[in-house]
């Protein structure tokens, strides 16, 4: 990432208009992110975070026949309050378990939209996505994927999803930055209205510089608005680039294997893990702690990274992690209690 950063850095430096640089920068993350989840690069649109990418597809939507949208409380709430947004405009959200069952009881002839993530932002939990896009299709209704817990440590197709939209960023398994996201849209055109959030990116001809014309692509670009995050550009590719040359298989076996290995010896150690069955897991595991943020941040001193989410700590893992790392792990941890308690102990 240092190396993609510091070419940025040249590139603003060299002579001439950098902006040829920087626009090559967005095609070539369009395509990588294209090819890592099977689409086509027309298919796919360049966000700031995925909840833009909501918002696009959701101002696209009319919800007066088919008001309905089912959602899951296992939705990162972020995305979920873009579907309450659409209330005034007539959506109608309700939630469903994280059983196929809870989902199929709640998609009807009035469901336009299924919103399920592919692995939860919390626990790791894998839903049940391919039961439920199979309900969704026989409903009529479309089907939108929050993949950004799972693209980078496994194999995402969205063929194979048989979804309508994916979103997934950056920042997180990617190896990237924060403001960069991506949205896949199977059907760019099929739309009930043109999106409500624009800007140059999403014209036909971005360099016509026309005020007075709003016309759209027939590609998903048509979803994009102003100039994306550049710096976060050249970092994507980088992570891309690294990501493309790795068998994903591989990278879920191998995360996989860390989940359970780390899993089992944390519980072992007297903390309370969440238990999800190595085949309904994501790349992640959570303990649960009543000061997560505080644990979070002691975490750190030890030069460990945990992700505070609610009432859980998230440990993630990927390709460069191994045993050493879990090791340093419980340590840090195992430091932490007998610190806590000594202090308890000393209480007067």
């Amino acid at each position: 990432m240092d190396d993609a950063l510091a070419r940025m850095l040249d590139d603003m430096a060299a002579a001439g208009a950098p902006w040829e640089s920087f626009e090559q920068q967005v095609s070539v993350a369009r395509r990588r992110f294209a090819a890592l989840i099977g689409a086509r690069p027309d298919q796919v649109a360049v966000m700031p975070n995925a909840t833009v990418g909501a918002f696009q597809v959701a101002s696209t939507r009319a919800w007066r026949n088919r008001p309905r949208i089912v959602t899951t409380s296992a939705e990162f709430p972020s995305l979920a309050h873009v579907w309450l947004a659409q209330r005034p405009r007539g959506a109608e959200v309700v939630y469903a378990e994280q059983s196929v069952a809870s989902f199929a009881a709640l998609i009807d002839h009035r469901t336009r939209l299924v919103s399920i993530p592919l692995i939860s932002y919390r626990d790791a939990a894998r839903l049940p996505l391919p039961e439920v896009a199979r309900i969704a299709r026989v409903a009529g209704a479309e089907v939108f994927v929050d993949a950004y817990q799972a693209v980078g440590v496994e194999p995402v197709d969205v063929c194979a999803l048989d979804c309508d939209f994916l979103v997934a960023g950056t920042s997180k398994y990617l190896l990237g930055l924060p403001g960069i996201a991506f949205l896949y849209v199977r059907d760019p055109e099929r739309a009930d209205e043109a999106p409500l959030l624009t800007g140059w990116f999403g014209r036909s001809d971005p360099f016509s510089f026309d005020p007075y014309q709003l016309d759209f692509p027939a590609s998903s670009r048509r979803f994009e608005t102003g100039t994306p995050s550049i710096p976060a550009c050249y970092a994507a590719n980088a992570g891309l680039r690294m990501i493309a040359e790795l068998d994903l298989n591989a990278v879920r076996q191998h995360v996989s294997e860390l989940c359970e290995l780390a899993g089992a010896q944390l519980a072992e150690d007297g903390e309370h893990v969440v238990a999800r069955p190595a085949g309904r897991r994501g790349a992640h595991i959570a303990l649960t702690d009543p000061d997560p943020a505080g644990l979070g941040r002691r975490l750190a001193t030890h030069g460990v990274v945990a992700s505070p989410r609610d009432s859980l700590v998230r440990l993630s893992f990927h390709y460069y992690n191994d045993a050493d790392d879990i090791a340093a792990l419980r340590s840090a941890l195992r430091n932490d209690r007998r610190s806590i308690s000594g202090r308890a102990t000393h209480h007067f």
